[in-house]
């Protein structure tokens, strides 16, 4: 059986960048997208759309119909309770209420990994423990929060 991924919006705008700042996370990216994508079950959520369609992309629309193609996790009333409950207890800040959806999905469809580039708000050593407790209190499973470097099922070099 295949480990699940969740996406959040950082990784399929990744694939269409060409920004030079950022030049290394799009060519990791790319390269887990083409080499070790098949490896997981993909999916991401209406957040993630969401987000794509209102952000300012380079290649917006190409993004838009890349991700096309990948299952959407359903909307549940229970995931809008959870992100409450992150923001009431300062898990992510009320400006960054995507982010704590993006977790909220994750952890209520019990996905393996959430994958992400958002070092500040996810990704990020500095949270893991919060974030543990707070889904043991609510009992929910807790994703690994990575970025796509820690996704590779080989040794290649990057």
């Amino acid at each position: 059986m295949k480990k699940t991924v969740y996406l959040d919006t950082s990784i399929p705008s990744y694939l269409f960048d060409d920004r030079d700042t950022i030049r290394n996370y799009i060519d990791v990216t790319r390269q887990w997208w083409e080499q070790e994508r098949q490896h997981f079950e993909v999916w991401m959520s209406e957040e993630t759309l969401s987000e794509l369609n209102r952000g300012h992309y380079p290649r917006k629309s190409e993004i838009l119909d890349y991700v096309s193609q990948l299952p959407v996790l359903p909307f549940h009333k229970r995931v809008v309770e959870i992100v409450q409950v992150y923001l009431d207890h300062y898990l992510m800040p009320k400006v960054a209420e995507g982010d704590a959806l993006h977790l909220a999905y994750a952890s209520f469809y019990k996905i393996d990994f959430l994958l992400t580039w958002n070092c500040k708000h996810l990704a990020n050593a500095n949270k893991h423990q919060h974030i543990r407790i707070i889904n043991t209190r609510l009992q929910l499973y807790t994703p690994e929060i990575v970025t796509p470097l820690a996704l590779f099922t080989t040794e290649k070099d990057l």
